[in-house]
C-alpha cells in the first residue's frame, strides 16, 4: 500500500530540514552568489560533438564540457610548468602502499545544478559519483570508454569491462569494482595494480568529471546534450549549428583569481585582485566554421576575443605587429606556443597506404618528406608555428628542445625514395603508379572551410611535386571523425591538444590496445606497445622522457602519421575582457570578467 500525504507538522518540519540542508550546503561549499547578469562573454566555436564528458573526443565539446563539469583536480591557471592542484577534491591525495593506494576527500557541500532527476530537491556531490564516473569511463559500451590502460590499472576492473564486452551484454554499474570504492560521503579510494605515475594527470582529465547517475539515467540517449554537473555554468540552450548558451551556476562556490609570484603575471593578478569569479552571467558561443566571419564579427565587437590563423592573419597583423586600427582600439594580442601537435595520420589497415611492408613504409614516409611543411607555415600560420620534430609537443614533459627545430621537408629524397621501392612514372603521364603497375591516388579527406581549402592547395601541390596524384574527400568534421572511427579514411589531417603535461594521452594515440577513436591510424608495433607500458610505470625524468623519445623515433621510422607543426595560438582581446591567460592545460571561462562600460564605450566610438 503506498504511503499517505505528510501531515501538516510533519510536512513544516520536512520543509526546514530541507532549507537547513540547502544552508548548509552554501555554508560547506563556500559563499554562493549570482553572477552579475550585466556581464556577458561572446565567443565562437565550430559546433560541439557532446557535452558528455565521458563520451567527449574533440577540443572544441572539451572547452564547453569543461565549463559544466568538474574533476577531483584541475591545472593551476598561471602556473609554469603545469602544476596539479584540488577542484572538487578538498586537498591532494594522500598515498599509501608504494603508490598503490589513493585516498582522496572530496569537498562537502557542493552541489549539482537544478535538474528534474533530482526532483526539486538539492543534490549535493558525493564521492560515489566519481565512482559512477569512472565507470563510465570504463565503460566499452560508450563511445570513449573502456580505456584499456585504466581498466588493468584499477584493481578489480578488468573483469567487470570484460564481462561488457559480450554480445548484447551491458556495463554493470552496480557490481563492485575493489580498486573504485566510495569509502563514505566524501571519501573516495583508488588501488591500483601498479603504480602509475600519471594517474592524478588522469583525475584532472575530462573523462574523471562528475556526474548523476540519476540524471544520467534520466536523460537516456540524450545524455549528450542534456549535461548535469558541478561546474561553474549550465546549458542554457543549444542549437545546433547555431550557438551554445551558458548561464552562471547558480549554486556554484565563489573562488579568487589564483594567485603567481611570477613578474609576468603580475598585472594579470593585481587587475583582478578581489574579484568574486565567476563573475560572468552568460556566456553565447556563436558556431562559426570559418575564421574569416569570426574576425568580422570581433572587428564589429560581436565577439569578445578571437583565435586566429591562416591568411586572416594578415588583416589583423603587420611585420608580427597589432595593424594600427586594432591598437587604437586597445585590442590585445597574445601569442602563445601551444601544447599541439598538427599531423597527418596514415589508416594502417588501408589497402593502399596502411601495412608494415617495406614499399608501405617507405611511401608513408615519402609523402611526409614530400609534405611542404615550410610553405604550410608561412602560407597557413602566417609564418608563427614551429615545424614539429618529435612526438610529444612543447609544454609536455619529455619534448627535447635540443632537437633542431626543422622540418622533414624534401621532396628529392622523397622522389628517391618512390623510385627505389616501386613507386615510378610507367606510362608517362607525370604519375606514378603502384608498384604492381596499378594506377595509384592519394585520397585526403578533409573540411569544407577556407583555411582547409587553403591546406588543400598545399597537399596537392606538394604531393603534383613528388609525382603523387592526389583527390581530396571533403565533409564536415563531424561526418570526418565518424569516418575516421569506422576506419574508412586513408588519411586525415589532424590536431592534437595535450590536455595533461606527462604526454601519455598523446602517446596513448598509437598504443595498438588503444580503441579506434583514440589510435585511429590502428598502429600496432610491440615494441611502441611496450614502451608506452613502461612509460606509464616509470617517474617523470630521465628514463621516461628517454621512453618518450623512443616512442618518437619509432613512429618517424614506420610512419604511421607524419608530424607537421606546433601551433602558435593568436588570441586577440578587447579590452573590455579581464583575466585572460595562454594557459596551457587550462580552460579560463570562470576566471574571466567583463567590463561592460567599456564595451559600451567602445560601441558608441565605432
Amino acid at each position: 500500500m503506498p504511503p499517505g500525504p505528510l501531515p501538516a507538522r510533519a510536512r513544516d518540519a520536512a520543509m526546514a530540514a530541507a532549507l537547513a540542508l540547502a544552508a548548509c550546503l552554501a555554508a560547506a561549499a563556500g559563499e554562493v552568489r549570482a553572477a552579475d547578469p550585466a556581464k556577458v562573454l561572446r565567443v565562437a566555436s565550430p559546433d560541439v560533438t557532446s557535452l558528455d564528458p565521458q563520451q567527449g573526443t574533440d577540443l572544441y565539446s572539451t572547452r564547453v564540457t569543461s565549463a559544466l563539469f568538474e574533476a577531483l583536480y584541475q591545472y593551476d591557471y598561471l602556473a609554469s610548468p603545469a602544476k596539479v592542484v584540488p577542484n572538487a577534491a578538498a586537498s591532494m591525495p594522500e598515498i599509501a602502499d608504494g603508490g598503490r593506494t589513493w585516498t582522496i576527500r572530496v569537498k562537502r557541500g557542493i552541489r549539482f545544478a537544478d535538474d528534474p532527476a533530482f526532483k526539486g530537491r538539492p543534490r549535493e556531490l558525493v564521492a560515489g559519483d566519481f565512482v559512477y564516473a569512472i565507470k563510465r569511463w570504463l565503460d566499452p559500451t560508450l563511445r570513449g570508454g573502456g580505456d584499456p590502460s585504466l581498466t588493468d590499472l584499477i584493481v578489480g576492473a578488468r573483469p567487470v569491462v570484460e564481462a561488457a564486452r559480450a554480445p548484447g551484454a551491458a556495463f554493470d554499474y552496480d557490481r563492485e569494482i575493489a580498486g573504485l570504492v566510495a569509502l563514505d560521503a566524501h571519501t573516495l579510494r583508488i588501488r591500483t595494480t601498479a603504480i602509475d605515475y600519471t594517474l592524478l594527470e588522469r583525475l584532472a582529465s575530462l573523462p574523471s568529471m562528475a556526474v548523476a547517475r540519476e540524471a544520467v539515467e534520466a536523460a537516456g540517449a540524450d545524455v549528450m546534450t542534456r549535461p548535469v554537473g558541478t561546474g561553474p555554468y549550465v546549458l542554457k540552450e543549444w542549437r545546433r549549428g547555431s550557438r551554445i548558451v551558458l548561464e552562471a551556476n547558480p549554486h556554484y562556490r565563489t573562488i579568487a583569481f589564483p594567485s603567481s609570484a611570477d613578474p609576468a603575471h603580475r598585472a594579470l593578478v593585481d587587475a583582478m585582485k578581489g574579484v568574486k569569479l565567476p563573475a560572468i552571467h552568460r556566456i553565447e558561443i556563436a558556431i562559426i566554421e570559418e575564421l574569416l566571419p569570426e574576425l568580422l564579427s570581433f572587428e564589429k565587437g560581436e565577439l569578445d576575443y578571437v583565435s586566429l590563423g591562416g591568411q586572416v592573419l594578415g588583416r589583423v597583423l603587420a611585420d608580427d605587429r597589432l595593424r594600427p586600427e586594432f591598437a587604437a582600439r586597445g585590442v590585445r594580442h597574445v601569442r602563445s606556443v601551444a601544447p599541439y601537435l598538427v599531423f597527418t595520420y596514415f589508416n594502417m589497415d588501408d589497402p593502399e597506404l596502411g601495412g608494415m611492408s617495406p614499399e608501405r613504409i617507405a611511401l608513408r614516409r615519402a609523402i611526409g618528406m614530400g609534405f611542404d611543411t615550410p610553405g604550410f607555415i608561412r602560407v597557413m600560420y602566417r609564418g608563427q608555428a614551429l615545424p614539429a620534430n618529435q612526438l610529444l609537443p612543447p609544454h609536455v614533459e619529455g619534448h627535447d628542445t635540443r632537437l633542431p627545430a626543422k622540418s622533414s621537408h624534401d621532396p628529392a629524397a622523397a622522389r628517391a625514395l618512390l623510385d627505389r621501392f616501386g613507386y615510378r612514372d610507367r606510362d608517362g603521364d607525370g604519375w606514378r603508379e603502384a608498384p604492381d603497375g596499378r594506377p595509384f591516388t592519394l585520397v585526403h579527406s578533409s573540411m569544407p572551410d577556407s583555411w582547409s581549402r587553403e591546406a588543400d592547395t598545399l597537399w596537392m601541390r606538394s604531393m603534383e611535386a613528388i609525382g603523387l596524384r592526389m583527390r581530396v574527400n571533403t565533409a564536415p568534421f563531424a561526418d570526418l571523425l565518424k569516418q575516421s572511427l569506422a576506419g574508412r579514411l586513408p588519411m586525415f589531417n589532424m590536431g592534437y591538444r595535450a590536455l595533461d603535461p606527462s604526454g601519455h594521452e598523446i602517446l596513448s594515440t598509437l598504443w595498438g590496445r588503444s580503441p579506434p577513436d583514440t589510435n585511429r591510424s590502428r598502429f600496432r608495433l610491440a615494441e611502441y606497445d611496450a614502451a608506452y607500458e613502461a612509460f606509464l610505470r616509470t617517474p617523470p625524468g630521465v628514463g621516461r622522457n628517454a621512453l618518450a623519445k623512443r616512442m618518437s623515433d619509432l613512429v618517424q621510422a614506420y610512419a604511421p602519421m607524419t608530424f607537421q607543426v606546433y601551433g602558435a595560438t593568436n588570441v586577440f582581446v578587447h579590452p573590455w575582457v579581464e583575466g585572460y591567460w595562454p594557459s596551457p592545460f587550462g580552460f579560463s571561462w570562470k576566471y574571466l570578467d567583463i567590463d561592460p562600460s567599456k564595451r559600451v564605450a567602445a560601441s558608441a566610438a565605432r
